[in-house]
């Protein structure tokens, strides 16, 4: 420790003349070899043991209304500097530090408080500048004189002058020390409250009342409400603390606190009941009152988390303690999985007068990059089912995806995206069985978020948002997500023009613009700057990778499809494979000859196979006989479009069905219509037949010479021209001569042209 102005030490016991405390040095001179310090602030006296028990020896000050005189610090103790060294070698004084208040290095945002603080630093003026104050202490050896001419040049008293010397001992000898506390002298805001012995009025301004009685009579008078006591103020906040949160409103709690702790006068009815005795005015405490230790003894976060319940605080209100990004290290280490419905309505692609509803739409996001790596668009669920599709979507090539949904699926990020390390998702259907096994066989670890906390992966709930926002301003029958209630979203099912198909090439659209535009500059830091990292989900991809903090692995075709896609059982018929009332097929199958096997020697099978709900268009088998899957493609001849999603197959079939019943009766009416026609047609010959016998005499022509009369007949009717063999030869040379002349032509036009 080196002895210096304004150095504060502590010393540990009674030394030198000086008492155990706390002093601080106002000058050391090594010249003269004196220290001159002051005490700020001394220890309490110790107890001694008399009579069995310890008594101060001091007698206990009492409370003191305001600050006396003799209560300043400031009285200047000359000491030896090599008694002071000792005493630094013997460890008996320690050097302290004393740190001010916050408050002390706030800008002064008030005038009044500011030209306060302006008028004292000119007053001390001379005792702030450490050269002044040394030369006035040593020639004088006090601060008689110094404080004698401050108080003559600045026109105040050396009470004013010797206060402000004590403010700058105990805070520190610079001008910070000298801010005004105006927080300490009962300011605006601070309590004032009464208590049983107090004879202090109510603070505060006058009532109405009083004032109409200062105008009349010329005195205020007595309020009828008496103001805030201690005793009042403790029964409020008890009664306050037995409510449960989320609290009621404000006028609800102050109506229970007056009935829990101010109603406690009770009688017995006319019946013989408890009742409790009418409230009589200033014996509680009014609204204004109540809201007012409410709302000023609480603090502020607390009353937030009164109107809430703790769930909603953590997931909306609470203060943010990080990035959705912290935690993982790479891309690829860590997706976020999630579904929502989308604020949309869809048309089917069987019959567009259809209306099918919403759909739901997962997301999976890269948290490292913040980048999407897969979605996928469906009419059913949430479950594990279609979440498994979704991660499917995920480590598919774009190549296949391209086919599965009749659009070119570009690709945004480079590496393609792989199978995560780590995958975030809810509790809700990621939390079975199912997902489990899944998770093993791929290597693959589930991390669930706690209950009803989906800010924990907000970063996959923006995307959602952003989905949201999108769709509302481009697709024709989009709801406006911002809208908080259901009810008050604008909808109209009627102007939606998207199928499933379409809503998913959107999306795709909407999430690879989203990949390479996104500004992303916040997440650069100076290294990635200078490498001309582009500043998007994908760029911080890319770099991720390159850098070697990415994860990425591969994983053939076969486990991907065998472990995410649903399975079903098709059957081998001898029209070929059979799925769903769908005809597929593939070169293996003619190959090996199934179909033939099936019609001539083992009859139909049914074989395990994997299909995409999105599409129709293929499904996957094991190939027994060989290696990996068989990929079978849907047939010309069959019932579906390969466009077609299974649920929209599944509602062509409910459709069906629930056409049956008038399909089954306009079948009959027909029938039974033509059967009546029939039997007329029947009977009107049986009549015309046994009239014409019963006309016929003479001989009846054969068979033969009947038919030639018939034809005859006929040919005149209808003008026909019946010529010969040779006739009919000549006719058709001449009509093929005709065509070639004519193909001639076309083809002469076509070279000219």
């Amino acid at each position: 420790m080196h002895l210096m102005h304004n150095q504060s030490f502590k010393l540990t016991a009674e030394a030198l003349g000086l008492p155990e405390g706390i002093f601080r040095i106002v000058v050391d001179d090594s010249s003269t070899g004196i220290t001159y310090c002051v005490l700020i602030k001394q220890e309490s006296p110790r107890t001694k043991v008399r009579g069995g028990r310890a008594r101060i020896e001091e007698q206990k000050l009492k409370r003191k209304k305001r600050i006396p005189q003799k209560s300043l610090v400031g009285t200047l103790c000359a000491v030896s500097r090599k008694d002071l060294i000792e005493l630094i070698e013997s460890h008996e004084l320690i050097p302290i530090s004393l740190e001010l208040p916050g408050l002390y290095y706030k800008p002064i945002d008030q005038p009044s408080a500011q030209s306060a603080f302006d008028q004292r630093c000119r007053v001390m003026e001379q005792f702030l500048d450490n050269e002044t104050l040394k030369e006035s202490i040593l020639i004088h050896g006090n601060l008689g004189h110094l404080v004698s001419e401050t108080a003559q040049r600045h026109k105040v008293s050396k009470s004013y002058v010797y206060k402000l010397w004590s403010i700058l001992c105990t805070f520190g000898l610079t001008s910070v020390s000298l801010r005004s506390r105006w927080d300490k002298c009962g300011a605006p805001g601070k309590r004032r409250d009464l208590s049983a012995s107090s004879t202090r009025k109510k603070a505060g301004r006058k009532t109405f009342a009083q004032r109409l009685s200062k105008l009349l009579y010329g005195c205020w008078g007595e309020p009828v409400q008496p103001g805030m006591s201690t005793v009042w103020r403790a029964k409020i906040m008890m009664a306050d603390k037995s409510i449960a949160t989320p609290k009621p409103s404000m006028p609800e709690r102050h109506k229970r606190i007056i009935a829990s702790q101010f109603t406690t006068a009770m009688r017995f009815d006319d019946n013989g009941n408890i009742v409790a005795i009418e409230l009589e005015k200033g014996q509680y405490p009014n609204y204004q009152q109540v809201k007012r230790v409410l709302t000023e003894d609480i603090e502020e976060i607390y009353r937030i988390r009164e109107k809430t319940s703790n769930g909603h605080f953590e997931r909306a209100l609470r203060g943010l303690s990080g990035y959705s990004w912290e935690g993982s290290e790479g891309p690829g280490l860590m997706y976020a999985i999630d579904s929502t419905i989308g604020d949309v309505y869809l048309r089917s692609s069987i019959d567009p007068n259809w209306i099918i509803g919403r759909p739901i739409v997962y997301v999976i996001v890269d948290v490292f990059s913040t980048a999407v790596v897969g979605f996928y668009v469906c009419l059913t669920g949430p479950s594990w089912d279609t979440a498994q599709v979704a991660i499917f979507n995920t480590v598919a090539s774009s190549n296949l995806l391209s086919d599965l949904w009749g659009y070119d699926m570009r690709q945004s990020l480079f590496p393609a995206p792989t199978l995560p390390a780590r995958l975030l998702c809810d509790r809700g259907e990621y939390l079975s069985k199912l997902a489990k096994a899944a998770g093993m066989k791929l290597l693959t670890t589930l991390s669930y978020t706690a209950p009803f906390r989906p800010d924990l992966k907000g970063i996959v709930e923006v995307m959602n948002r952003i989905m949201k926002n999108v769709q509302y301003h481009f697709i024709p029958g989009a709801m406006d997500a911002r809208r908080k209630e259901y009810d008050l979203r604008r909808s109209n099912p009627a102007a939606a023009t998207m199928s499933v198909r379409q809503y998913m090439q959107f999306l795709h659209e909407c999430f690879y613009i989203y990949n390479l535009t996104a500004d992303r500059s916040k997440r650069l830091d100076a290294h990635m700057i200078a490498q001309g990292v582009f500043p998007s989900p994908a760029g911080l991809w890319r770099w991720g990778h390159e850098m070697g903090i990415g994860f990425s692995r591969a994983q053939s075709q076969a486990d991907l499809i065998t472990q995410l896609l649903p399975a079903g059982d098709a059957r081998v018929t001898r029209n070929g494979v059979v799925f769903r009332t769908n005809r597929y097929s593939a070169p293996i199958v003619e190959t090996e000859q199934w179909t033939t096997r099936a019609r001539s020697v083992r009859g139909s099978w049914e074989i395990p196979a994997q299909y995409y709900p999105g599409s129709v268009s293929r499904i996957w088998t094991p190939y027994e006989s060989g290696n990996g899957l068989i990929d079978l493609t849907i047939s010309d001849h069959s019932r579906a479009d390969p466009a077609l999603t299974h649920d929209e197959m599944v509602d062509a079939f409910a459709f069906q069905k629930l056409k049956a019943a008038d399909v089954e009766h306009q079948r009959v009416h027909e029938a039974v219509l033509g059967y009546y026609r029939m039997e007329s047609i029947r009977n009107q010959a049986v009549e015309e037949t046994r009239a014409a016998r019963q006309r016929a005499r003479g001989l009846t022509p054969t068979i033969r010479e009947a038919r030639a009369i018939e034809n005859e007949f006929a040919g005149q009717l209808v003008g026909e021209v019946r010529g010969t063999a040779k006739t009919r030869s000549e006719s058709k040379s001449n009509y093929d001569a005709m065509i070639g002349d004519l193909v001639q032509a076309m083809d002469a036009e076509a070279m000219h042209d």
